[in-house]
């Protein structure tokens, strides 16, 4: 993005820690020289937050206000159905607002992919493997926890790839008594480990507190116990094998991104930057197979959950 706007000569400001930037004036001119090297690292150097102006008193106003004040003529948010949702907000009251999805749970309508799920699908996969490369040398259970708040498609394709013995994902329910019958039936069949892959979003029951951010998502993250944890207790408990639990979430964030991310971010970022000279606003831009296209920006704040077909054959490998 930032090598397509400086051979149009434009002038890049980046806005630090995402909405708040807006909120607070946190925002500097970069050039592509301060980023060329970055292409392999993972995160934004730019920083982000939570922090949704829509919960603030004149919120909108106030970004607007300082997109004026900076000169800024056209905003491209990069994010999730929440970042995504704000723009939209935006770009209603008037301003020329692009967007591109990024979120890790591949949860957007509007695009295929969203950039940096695929990276967190093979990061994932690799370690679920050496976990279950543990629980066959000792005879252990090992249920793994992912990210996926709303959707399981992070636990569902990487729990395939890596052969996983159950997958739980928020979408389809699958009730936790089922989880240790099968693995007392693997058992019986001479299978002395299981690994369990299970998404941070999945209802098993627990009711402890669960604080939430500013968008009223469940911070999962923070809660009293992870699903990880409540699920071994279970199956230990019901099946009398020795059962270890391990919570992957953000150690997935930070993996360098793979070929395929590298690129895709890539031709996005020039999409939307020739987007922004040709006089759009409004859209968000998507990944179709491997094309990028231009949707409505409405389409960014709406989910994208896992689909039964998609489960259809990942349920089909349990047990």
């Amino acid at each position: 993005m930032l090598k397509a706007a400086e051979i149009r000569d434009d002038t890049v400001i980046g806005i630090e820690a995402g909405w708040a930037g807006l909120l607070e004036n946190r925002m500097r001119e970069i050039k592509f020289a301060d980023f060329e090297d970055a292409i392999g690292v993972g995160g934004t150097m730019l920083t982000t937050s939570r922090t949704n102006p829509l919960k603030n008193d004149n919120g909108i106003e106030i970004v607007q206000a300082s997109l004026k004040k900076a000169e800024i003529d056209a905003l491209i948010a990069v994010g999730g159905d929440d970042t995504l949702g704000v723009a939209a907000k935006l770009s209603e009251k008037g301003a020329r607002v692009l967007g591109i999805p990024k979120t890790i749970d591949n949860d957007l309508a509007g695009t295929d992919y969203s950039f940096g799920f695929f990276t967190a699908v093979d990061e994932t996969m690799k370690l679920i493997e050496s976990l279950a490369t543990t629980g066959r040398s000792h005879e252990r259970v090992m249920v793994v926890e992912v990210m996926g708040r709303d959707a399981g498609w992070i636990a569902s394709l990487s729990g395939m790839a890596a052969g996983a013995s159950i997958i739980l994902v928020p979408e389809f329910k699958t009730d936790i008594e089922s989880v240790a019958d099968m693995v007392m039936l693997r058992q019986k069949r001479g299978k002395k480990s299981a690994v369990i892959v299970v998404a941070e979003g999945v209802d098993l029951g627990y009711k402890g507190e669960i604080e939430k951010d500013e968008f009223g998502h469940p911070l999962v993250a923070k809660s009293d116990e992870s699903n990880a944890a409540f699920l071994a207790r279970y199956i230990e408990k019901k099946t009398g094998i020795e059962t270890r639990a391990t919570v992957l979430g953000h150690t997935v964030r930070g993996t360098p991104p793979n070929a395929y991310d590298r690129v895709m971010t890539t031709r996005m970022g020039f999409h939307a930057v020739e987007a922004i000279h040709k006089g759009r606003s409004g859209i968000m831009v998507a990944i179709h197979g491997l094309d990028i296209v231009e949707v409505p920006l409405a389409e960014g704040s709406k989910k994208r959950y896992l689909d039964g077909e998609t489960w259809r054959v990942a349920k089909s490998f349990f047990g």
